[in-house]
Formats: C-alpha cells, structure tokens, sequence
C-alpha cells in the first residue's frame, strides 16, 4: 500500500508542478499517472483485480461518479443548458450516442459469443462515452470554432448523465440473471421507476441548495470556503439521499447539477446587479460561481488522477490476458463507431464533411469509463462477463490516451487548416 501511495502522490506532484510546460508537450495527466501506476504495479505482490472487486473499491467508484456527473453537469460554458447550438448538441447526444451503443453491442455479438445481449449493453455504455476532463485543451482550442467547442462541451458533459440510467437498467439485468433476463420488462419499469425519483430529488436539492446558497451569502452569513464546502457535498447529499428513497443516485447527482447551476447563477447574477452591489453584470456572476466551485474542481482533479493511476496500476499485470477480439472492439469503439455514428447523427446539417470527422475524432474516453467499467466488473459475477469489461475499459481508455491525448491536437490542425468556416461560428446550427 505505502509503495502505491508514494508512488502515486508522487506523480501527482510532479505533473502539477509541470503542468504548464506538460501541456506544451502535449503530455496531459492520464498519461503522467498511467505511467505511475503501471510502474506502481511492479510492486505489488497480489491480485490488483481482487482488490477492485471489493465492496470499499465499487462504493469508492460510486461516490467518484456522483461527483463527476455533478461535475459534467454544471460545467457547460455560460449558463446556456445546450450551448450555443442546441440542434447539433442534441444530434450528438440524441442520436449519434444511442447509435453509437447500438452499434457497439452489434460488434460486439461476432467478437464476444460469449456475452450474453445484456453484458453487451453493459460493455458499450462503459466504453463509449466520451469524457474532455483528460482533454480539456480540446475544448479550449481556439482553432476551433465557439459552434464546435460548444457542442463538444455540451456532449462531453452530458453524455454520461444520459446513458447512466441505460448503464444501470443493463447491469440490473446483466448481473440479476436467468430471472432477470427473463422479464426485462419488469427490469426496465424498476429502473423508469427509480429514474423519475432520481430526478424529482434531483431538481428539489439542486434548486433548493442553489438557492439556500445565494440566500446564506446574502444575509453574509458564509465564508468563501464554507461556500465552496456546500458546492462539493451538494453531489455527496443528492446522491445519499436519492439512493435513500429508492431513486438513482447517479441521475440524481447529475440533475442536481444542472438545477442546482441554472438557480445558483440566476440568483448570483441578480444580487450581483442590484443598484447596492458594486459588481455589475453577469461576467462577474460567472467569476463568482467560478470561486465557489473552485475546490470542486480540485476534488475532482484529484479523484481523475487517482482513477488512471489505477488504470495503469491494474493494467500491468492484465494487460497479458487481453486477446484480439478485444483488441478489436476497442480500436472499432474508439475510431469507426463513433465517427460513423456522429456522421449519420449530422445528416442533414450545414456542417461540412471536415467538420463532421473532426467530431466524431475528437471522442476521449476518461473517467467515465474507468468507473462504469469499475462498477460493472464488481456487479457482475466472477467469470467471463466481467473480465472482458475489465479488461476492455482498461484497453479502452489507455488507447484514449494514446489515440486522442497525442492526436486530438494534429487533427484539429489538419482539417482547420485548409477550412477557415471552421475557425468561425456559424449562424446556422442545425
């Protein structure tokens, strides 16, 4: 334990010490702490895989992905829920991801016979998903236009809120077994029914913590860190208290999010414009939130790099069990099945054939999938199905880094080069 521990710590603090000059390099932090972790692995004498598949790992691995769908949910840029171009946001997210799942398990029956239909739902809702919090320059690259950074950032935030419930109807019915997948119908009303808890809990304490905060700062009875305090145990509280009345605590957690920003910056951006205030407008109201969810955005920088160290921690000594058909489905799910899915998803649209691939290449898998794929492999029995998750989302997102941590940079100079309306937003969004 102590070697990981320093092992890890150590990484962190190296990179946090170069992250400026890292990200000259193009080198982000996935790969500083997958590098840490697969060095890490050397060390440790037993099974990485049976320490995962533990009640304290899969808890761990909720909590973290409560937090990251809050996350995803309040960090679309200016307030806007869609963005600046909410008809292509909801192309990407409406059709081009449940084409995407769809053409995942369909891959996957020939390469896994294996797999039962619902542990290839599973294992397409945890690698394809797409997650920017390792790649954030992309999304703050100005080669690209404010329409295509928009869009990115809209997907990447809302993607995985989305398909959390399918995620979760999947696995009821991967791991319940033969009686499960015998009535699938009464699997899919559980979840429909835990669903719409998880979103009436979700936007009470989103809006009631919003507004409960701006009402406190107010009156000055807060400080700036007990404020930034409230932001991260808003998730924490949603996510125990939907799970407590039966709901989904991850949709929860992710509708609370959205909520709990829409009121917060309303609330933020009228104090802030009173004639007795001496900040005006709602930049300042944006530079406010901005303080308040400053230590969020730690937290979870932290918690990301902890999850890729693991990466690479448990990706050493499995790395040797991973077969071609895996291989296989995981450069399919990372190249072809999201551009063809993004491509059909845009059929119809005013953007261009460069702008359409560029989309579609610019699909990171993160942290999201490192704990889909964590909670999946604890869910499941020991045996096939699990392993080929495990192995798949280690495979899965250590090619992300390769694949979009060292490419998303040359693409985006490749197909702007030549296509100045790239460069510049469009009037036409749909």
């Amino acid at each position: 334990m102590i070697p990981m521990m320093l092992a890890a710590a150590a990484a962190a603090v190296l990179r946090s010490l170069m992250a400026q000059r890292m990200e000259r390099w193009n080198v982000g932090a996935p790969a500083v702490m997958v590098l840490a972790g697969a060095l890490a692995a050397f060390t440790v004498a037993g099974s990485v895989a049976e320490a995962l598949n533990t009640e304290v790992a899969q808890h761990a691995a909720e909590v973290i992905l409560a937090v990251l769908l809050f996350v995803d949910a309040i960090e679309v840029r200016r307030g806007r829920l869609w963005g600046h171009s909410p008809g292509l946001a909801a192309r990407l997210l409406l059709v081009a991801m449940p084409l995407s799942v769809l053409a995942a398990v369909a891959v996957g029956v020939p390469l896994f016979p294996g797999l039962a239909l619902p542990a290839l739902l599973v294992l397409a809702c945890v690698v394809m998903p797409i997650d920017f919090a390792p790649s954030e320059r992309v999304v703050r690259d100005r080669r690209l236009s404010v329409r295509m950074r928009s869009v990115l950032n809209v997907e990447g935030g809302y993607n995985d809120g989305i398909i959390s419930p399918v995620f979760v109807f999947a696995l009821a019915l991967a791991a319940g077994g033969a009686r499960s997948a015998a009535n699938p119908l009464a699997a899919l009303g559980t979840a429909v029914s835990h669903a719409v808890l998880a979103i009436v809990a979700g936007l009470v304490l989103g809006s009631l913590l919003g507004w409960l905060l701006d009402r406190a700062a107010g009156l000055a009875w807060t400080t700036d860190q007990s404020r930034r305090v409230v932001v991260v145990l808003a998730p924490l509280l949603t996510y125990a208290a939907a799970v407590a009345i039966g709901g989904n605590g991850f949709v929860a957690s992710f509708v609370c999010g959205i909520a709990f920003r829409y009121v917060h910056r309303a609330l933020v951006a009228r104090r802030l414009r009173r004639p007795d205030h001496v900040l005006v407008g709602t930049g300042r109201a944006g530079a406010a939130m901005g303080k308040d969810f400053a230590l969020l955005e730690d937290v979870t920088a932290l918690m990301t790099m902890v999850m890729w160290f693991v990466v690479g921690l448990a990706g050493v000594p499995l790395i040797a069990l991973v077969d071609l058909p895996i291989v296989v489905f995981c450069v399919l799910a990372l190249t072809v099945l999201r551009i063809g899915a993004v491509w059909v998803a845009m059929l119809g649209s005013r953007l261009s054939g460069r702008e359409r691939l560029l989309l579609g290449l610019l699909g990171p898998r993160g942290t999201t999938t490192i704990v889909f794929g964590l909670l999946a492999f604890n869910a499941l029995p020991d045996g096939l199905p699990a392993d080929t998750i495990l192995l798949t989302t280690i495979l899965c997102v250590v090619g992300s880094v390769v694949l979009h941590g060292l490419g998303s940079s040359p693409a985006i100079a490749r197909l702007t080069s030549t296509s100045p309306d790239l460069r510049h937003p469009s009037a036409h969004t749909t």
